[in-house]
């Protein structure tokens, strides 16, 4: 017992609130998560929701042996894209999980030149007597990036400047952390959540407990994501020439939205790499918008039904394939019909009664 909880305890004390009261270990899901598995599963839901085949191939060049290599074509057998996936860690392999497109789409002289996308992760390698399994953390990652991989495999614009990802940065994460969604659902993880050495599908309980677990600290999570998204506006939006203590410059804008007692030698804007080195300066908020966004477009589907292809189809030909071309909140409501709600989002993250 202690009497007083400081951020470096959260982790620590969280996790075992999280075991007292849904009793799931990641090391008794992982089994039910085999990679090879979980790749034909996001594959299946592709088809299901886009009508879209992947072929694995060896006949393209490949950066390195651990690449796995497919050709991506329509319902009519069309080519739609090449896709590479690179999930193991390796010497000289950052860190992460990320999206690449090392061709954009685009139509030149009434030639459609489909795209040549990567997905590229960094899942424990499969050793001699267990294949590679992943945590449901590490399924949700490789969704995650694969959503990004199907804006940029589904783009059919004229100008690649404005094709797949090239989209306003509030708009990017929508079609990756839609994709997320599917993780949680009862209906898509039977098509892949199998134990690797019995063949057994996840048992109910489990899928009970991860979409239980889901909203876990989901109120502190919000309150983390809004204290670093005002933190960066403070940043941007005002005249740093007369900010004498960084230090105490962030705590004012962590004001509202502090809740463990302050660390005097801590200070985060010094490490605070996304809104200084990585593109998010004034955009850090994309997170929590794009949020917004899934939460809203993925409540349709929950609506009409997780694989119905009609709202997959308006999904893919109003988002997924315009890319840039148009403003982002008109592409919403042709796919939507109505501009997007926070409420679905509240209610997700268990903030918001049903």
């Amino acid at each position: 017992m202690i009497n007083r909880l400081e951020k470096w305890d959260a982790a620590y004390y969280s996790e075992k609130l999280k075991m007292e009261l849904f009793d799931l270990d990641q090391e008794i899901l992982k089994p039910y998560f085999k990679l090879d598995n979980v790749i034909l599963g996001v594959f299946e839901i592709a088809n299901k929701l886009f009508a879209i085949h992947f072929e694995e191939i060896d006949s393209i060049d490949k950066y390195h042996e651990d690449v796995r290599t497919y050709k991506v074509t329509d319902a009519d057998g069309n080519f739609v894209s090449h896709f590479y996936a690179d999930f193991h860690p390796r010497a000289g392999k950052r860190n992460g999980a990320w999206m690449t497109s090392y061709k954009s789409q685009q139509i030149q002289d009434d030639i459609n030149h489909r795209p040549q996308v990567s997905i590229v992760c960094n899942f424990t390698k499969p050793t001699e007597s267990k294949p590679s399994l992943l945590t449901f953390n590490e399924v949700t990652t490789l969704f995650h990036e694969f959503g990004h991989a199907l804006h940029g495999m589904l783009a059919n614009t004229t100008f690649k400047s404005l094709s797949g990802t090239s989209v306003s940065w509030d708009f990017v994460e929508l079609p990756s952390q839609i994709l997320e969604n599917w993780c949680y659902e009862k209906e898509a993880l039977e098509l892949f959540a199998k134990h690797y050495s019995t063949g057994e599908t996840i048992p109910m309980e489990f899928i009970r407990k991860i979409k239980a677990s889901a909203t876990f600290h989901e109120g502190m999570q919000t309150l983390r994501q809004l204290s670093f998204g005002l933190l960066d506006m403070q940043w941007h939006s005002g005249n740093i020439e007369e900010i004498i203590s960084v230090k105490d410059f962030e705590k004012q804008a962590f004001e509202n939205t502090s809740l463990y007692p302050d660390v005097a030698e801590n200070c985060m804007s010094t490490s605070f790499s996304h809104i200084f080195q990585g593109g998010y300066s004034a955009g850090y908020y994309s997170y929590k918008w794009a949020e917004v966004l899934d939460a809203d477009a993925f409540e349709y589907f929950l609506e009409k039904g997780i694989f119905n292809t009609e709202v997959a189809a308006r999904f893919k030909d109003n988002i997924l394939s315009k890319g840039g071309t148009e403003k982002p909140m008109i592409l919403y409501k042709r796919f939507r019909g109505q501009e997007p709600k926070p409420e679905a989002l509240l209610k997700r993250a268990g903030l918001l009664n049903a």
